[in-house]
This record gives structure tokens, sequence and C-alpha cells, in this order.
């Protein structure tokens, strides 16, 4: 199953069916300021770098991270500046005219966010390079960074950040739900994976399939960690590039996957491109894929069309779901 912006709120309600407290928070208003249930005074938040001392409400909010937009998106925090192109289709940031476009990450307007005179940074991921540039143009500000760290387990520390949002929001029973969320569905894929299973995860982009490395490797990489897969390859020195790296379809055959996971880097920022190639045409129309376990049973496992822009814990949650869903109906 490929999971689409447009299926994801049909995610959600098929999680709160099955009876977890995944989806409180999605029943506040969008339009509602979240600022607006958060007492006033100070909150200390443990983020990357010590103990930050954030003023509450925040007045003036600057998010870059976009592994938070999804969730600040859904508590209907305001915000004053973003960099829009990567904020995922389908949240109100991305379109309202009132957001500062900070652009990119490749050249950043950063100047811009001067003009929005924030009291808060959140601060990460493709932008956490330039919070000494921050430091220098907004020093009022207080800047808080919440990227996973290196050597703590990846579920934890996507707990950590909703954990700490949902303090500096007044949204910590919301914060608690998506935490639960997440766990639930953790559960549920390890009960239902079989150590036997041989687990392999790629990227595609440009047509092309790139290896991710167990552990380490970009965004699926965890997941091993998480769930105690076990690799059906492993490649020495494996990166965390963004498009994987290099590898044959014949060394993905030849290690015979029984499940395969997989990222479409494209489906987020170069679909309306022409020569766009979705990624379950790439696998499962590649000549050397077809005796491959996982491709023959239906164990490809694609995650949502977002993800290369979107990858917070509503993400994961949502691609754990899938996983569990085709584990147990395959067993």
């Amino acid at each position: 199953m490929h999971i689409t912006r447009t299926t994801r709120g049909a995610v959600l309600v098929s999680i709160c069916a099955l009876g977890l407290t995944a989806c409180g928070g999605g029943t506040q208003s969008s339009e509602t300021s979240a600022s607006a249930s958060s007492s006033e005074g100070t909150v200390s938040i443990e983020d990357n770098h010590g103990t930050q001392e954030v003023s509450t409400p925040p007045t003036s909010v600057v998010a870059t991270d976009n592994r938070s937009f999804e969730t600040l998106d859904s508590w209907g925090v305001t915000l004053t500046a973003a960099p829009k192109p990567l904020v995922p289709e389908g949240l109100g940031y991305r379109e309202d005219e009132q957001v500062v476009d900070l652009g990119l990450h490749v050249e950043p307007d950063l100047e811009a966010v001067v003009a929005a005179e924030p009291d808060l940074i959140v601060n990460g991921q493709r932008f956490a390079s330039y919070k000494g540039d921050f430091e220098k143009l907004v020093p009022d500000a207080t800047i808080v960074e919440l990227d996973p760290r290196e050597g703590e387990p990846f579920d934890g520390e996507l707990k950590r950040q909703t954990t700490a949002l949902g303090s500096i929001f007044g949204k910590d029973s919301e914060a608690e739900q998506l935490n639960g969320a997440l766990d639930e569905q953790i559960e549920r894929v390890k009960a239902s994976y079989d150590k036997g299973q041989k687990v392999m995860s790629v990227i595609t982009s440009g047509g092309e399939i790139g290896y991710v490395a167990p552990s380490n490797g970009r965004t699926l990489g965890p997941l091993y960690d998480i769930f105690g897969f076990t690799p059906a390859l492993e490649v020495p020195e494996g990166s965390d590039d963004h498009q994987g790296d290099d590898i044959s379809v014949e060394a993905i055959a030849g290690s015979k996957p029984d499940v395969i996971l997989v990222m479409d880097r494209d489906a987020a920022v170069a679909a309306d491109e022409e020569g766009y190639q979705p990624a379950k045409e790439v696998i499962e129309k590649s000549e050397a894929l077809q005796d491959v376990p996982a491709v023959k049973n239906g164990q490809v496992y694609y995650m949502p069309n977002d993800t290369y822009v979107n990858e917070g814990i509503q993400t994961y949650t949502e691609y754990f779901a899938t996983i569990a869903d085709g584990l147990e109906q395959a067993s």
C-alpha cells in the first residue's frame, strides 16, 4: 500500500477504529491557536544543545524542521515563517500568504526571519546548519532543536520531539496520544514479524533503486533496530545518502528478500516532472525482481508519498500500520 496525503485521513480513522489513542488531537480546530491553551510563563526544554527556557505562549513562531510541520499544523499553531517548499502539500502553511517563505535550505532567505521577529524557532533537519546564522540574526529568539540524536533509539527520539513540542504549545495530552499511537503500531509490527523473514530497504529516485543500510541508512535504516528486522543484505560502509547507496537489481534479487521497504524520494519533490517513475513501477515492473519473494507475495511496503519532506511521527505511525496490516494478512 502506498499512502498519499489524500488517504492519510482514512488511515488515521482506521487506527482509531482499532481502539488506539492516536487521534485525540485531531478533534482540535486547525484555526484554534495552540498558544491559547498554553499558560503564560516559561517551560524548560531539553533539546540537543542543553536546557532551553521557552516563554509561553510563544507569540511568533518560526519552524524550519519539517519533521514538526504536521504536528504543529494539527495543533493549530500559527507560524510566522517557514521554508514553504519543504512543507508537505495539504498543510495550511504551504499556501498561507501570512507565512513568510524562507525558501529551500540550499539557498535560504535567512534574513527574512528578521521580519518575523520570532521569540521561538523550531529548527532542525535540513536547516540545522543555519543555527548560528539564526542566533546572529535574531539573538533574542529561543532556538529549539530536536533532531534525532545519533546512538539514541529512533522511535524514542520521535516521541521526545513530540513531547517537547507538546510542552511548549500546551498540547501535552495530544502529544501523549501521538506517542501512544506510534507505540501501538510498533507492537503490532513486532508481533506479526517473523525473524526468519529477510528484509531489504530501498529508496527510488530518477527511476533508479538505492540501497538503504540497516540502522544508519536514510529514513528506513532505523526500522531494523526498532523491529529487529533480519537484513537480506548488508553492504559494507552503507551511508545515509538521501538517494540511498548504489546497488544493482541483481544484488537485490540475489539476496531474496521476503519483505521490501520502499521510500519514493521523487514522489514528494518531482512527481509533476516529466519522466517521473513511481516507486511501485520501478520495483514491481523490474524484470530482474519478478521472482523475488517479496514481489511475488505482495510484501513490498511503500512509505507515504510525502515522506521525503515529512519524516515526522505521523508518517512513521502510518507506515508502521501499513507494514503491520500486510504482515498480519500474510501470516
